[in-house]
């Protein structure tokens, strides 16, 4: 929404701005007739054309950027196959690790990182445990079940999961009360 807004303020702002210069160019090079009196003489007429002149090309590339589709799309990992391309967004492929961590016992309030570079995908998990498992085997485990289930998912090789773990949660301590 913000991006909506931010274009449709920039196509305002460009719009008027352009208009304005125009007027100020017309103006001041004399096409519309109007007695203008500048003190300084023709050297202000100049600067004065020329920073209308600077000020209606910047009108025109804001109204230019302000129309314009957006032709980034989001990344994504291409791959080719016989059959044609396939492209896998990053967004996905952090979707599918955090399904497969979720997967794991005691790990608690996930966060996934993709990075794509020549050997593979690499994921980085943040996650939160329970301190009841072991954080050795329990990070072990995340990492094979993310590695295994990407990978087996999209047919991209992840060459590495780094899992990060970010801290421990309390387990509510219930004291039983006698009356």
């Amino acid at each position: 929404m913000a991006k909506i807004l931010d274009r449709l303020l920039l196509f305002v702002y460009s719009l008027s701005i352009g208009i304005l210069s125009v007027i100020a160019i017309l103006l001041l090079s004399g096409a519309i007739p109007k007695t203008l009196e500048i003190e300084n003489g023709p050297a202000a007429y100049i600067t004065a054309i020329v920073v209308a002149v600077v000020l209606f090309l910047l009108s025109i590339r804001f109204f230019y950027i302000s129309l314009r589709r957006d032709r980034a799309s989001l990344p994504s990992v291409d791959q080719r196959t016989e059959y044609g391309d396939i492209q896998i967004s990053v967004e996905t492929i952090e979707n599918l690790s955090l399904k497969a961590a979720g997967k794991v016992k005691g790990i608690r309030d996930l966060k996934s990182r993709i990075r794509v570079s020549q050997a593979g995908l690499e994921i980085t998990i943040r996650a939160v445990v329970d301190g009841e498992h072991s954080l050795p085997l329990l990070t072990t485990e995340v990492q094979r079940q993310v590695h295994d289930f990407v990978q087996e998912t999209t047919g991209i090789p992840v060459a590495d999961v780094s899992v990060y773990i970010a801290n421990l949660t309390q387990s509510p301590s219930f004291k039983s009360r006698v009356e």
